[in-house]
């Protein structure tokens, strides 16, 4: 029962009638005690039920705010945002110390209506509002943060530790390794040649320089060589073109020099020089061979221990944890830029971590570099591109023109058919 309070003269005692009770004015406040409403009725009232056409409550932040039939209540579904929060934080959630008492009116005509504090003064209803959307936010937040911290530990990539299993392998030299490609990357610079050295050629240009380099990998793959040789051999070449002018009749006897000499330091068994005046037709004598050798070597100052594309392609590879398919076609993407004179343009790791990124996109149709391999080449993705793309418009065009030899050698089954695989034109 409700009766007169002392604290709110505004209320006078309700007299019991029918249905609720009676207070001053005719009108009916909501029954208590012991009278009863349908749980039908009870249940419309609490969920789903239209607002009272009269209530009003008072909050020590928003000031008087009516609630009326003609603002709909909040539905339940809504997505709780830091706004709704703070919403719903000021009106719709009540708070500890502060209950307030609607009064009803059973008249649709009238929308008078009597605001009521019961206990707890508004200083304190500040206080608890603005501790509650400040708890709000805070877990919002926190729960945001998880949920990227969540993602980023899915998202990450570990480093392989390609090493791990060539531990008790004495000849891979797992414990030097690292300082040893810190060492080559440090002294490629050494190998390299300026990429406009044929300017100060008068009588040979970089197609001439093309066409011996083709026909040096025909004869490298015919005397079945060690992979090392090639790239020695080409680097030989550039080398000292790069120091004393040349004739074209005498440019073909520097490749076949160059290859002799790559020979001696890389093969355990190397050709006689009468087999490579054989198989240049007979164009040069043994004395000329001779003779051109001991020029060379003292050119370049007896530095044949330099650190070739081949180099890095091992390393790289393993990186990459490669198949024979990807290995197969990083080399024949690796031996086209060989044959063409703009890619002097790069240095040797760079080659080899292109040509294994190219290689990739290639087999799988989409870009692809890991986090293993951009540690060990110590390439990004976006370092790689421009090298990349070139390689693309090499492999395109690799089986037409003049210069076929790469394209041949590649398109047998010792290479895994690798020249007839299509170009990842994607990249370009």
């Amino acid at each position: 029962m409700v009766g007169s309070d002392e604290n709110n003269p505004g209320l006078m005692a309700p007299t019991i009638s029918q249905g609720g009770l009676r207070g001053a004015g005719g009108k009916f406040v909501a029954g208590t005690g012991h009278n009863r409403r349908a749980l039908s009725n009870i249940n419309r009232n609490i969920i789903g039920g239209p607002p009272y056409p009269c209530a009003a409550t008072k909050s020590g932040l928003a000031g008087k705010q009516m609630v009326s039939n003609k603002h709909p209540s909040i539905p339940v579904h809504r997505p709780i945002t830091r706004k709704f929060a703070a919403q719903m934080a000021k009106q719709s959630i009540p708070k500890e110390g502060k209950n307030p008492v609607q009064l009803v009116s059973d008249s649709s005509e009238s929308q008078d209506c009597t605001n009521i504090d019961v206990e707890g003064s508004e200083s304190t209803s500040e206080f608890h509002e603005t501790m509650f959307v400040q708890q709000t936010e805070a877990m919002l937040e926190e729960i945001d943060h998880m949920q990227e911290v969540e993602m980023e530990d899915i998202t990450e990539e570990r480093i392989v530790d390609i090493d791990n299993c060539d531990i008790k392998n004495p000849l891979a030299v797992a414990d030097y390794i690292d300082d040893l490609y810190a060492y080559y990357k440090k002294a490629e610079s050494s190998s390299c040649v300026p990429s406009n050295y044929m300017a100060q050629q008068s009588d040979i240009n970089e197609k001439m320089r093309g066409i011996l380099i083709d026909w040096l990998i025909e004869v490298h793959y015919k005397f079945e060589l060690m992979d090392e040789t090639l790239y020695l051999t080409v680097n030989l070449i550039d080398r000292f073109l790069a120091i004393i002018p040349m004739g074209r009749k005498k440019l073909q006897l520097v490749g076949v020099t160059a290859m002799l000499l790559a020979c001696k330091y890389e093969e355990v068994s190397v050709p006689v020089v009468e087999d490579l005046i054989l198989i240049s037709d007979k164009a040069y004598s043994k004395k000329e061979v001779l003779d051109m050798e001991k020029l060379m070597v003292n050119t370049l100052q007896f530095s044949l221990s330099v650190p070739t594309p081949y180099v890095f392609m091992r390393r790289f590879l393993k990186a990459s944890q490669s198949d024979k398919q990807l290995e197969f076609l990083s080399f024949f993407i690796i031996e086209l830029c060989l044959v063409e004179y703009e890619m002097l343009n790069f240095p040797p790791s760079l080659l080899a971590a292109a040509a294994i990124y190219t290689a990739q996109c290639t087999l799988i149709g989409y870009k692809l570099w890991s986090k293993t391999c951009e540690w060990h080449s110590s390439y990004t993705e976006e370092q790689l591109l421009e090298c990349s793309r070139l390689m693309v418009t090499f492999h395109q065009k690799a089986g037409t023109g003049k210069l076929t030899g790469v394209h041949r050698k590649y398109s047998t089954s010792k290479f895994g058919f690798s020249a007839k695989i299509e170009a990842a034109t994607f990249l370009l």
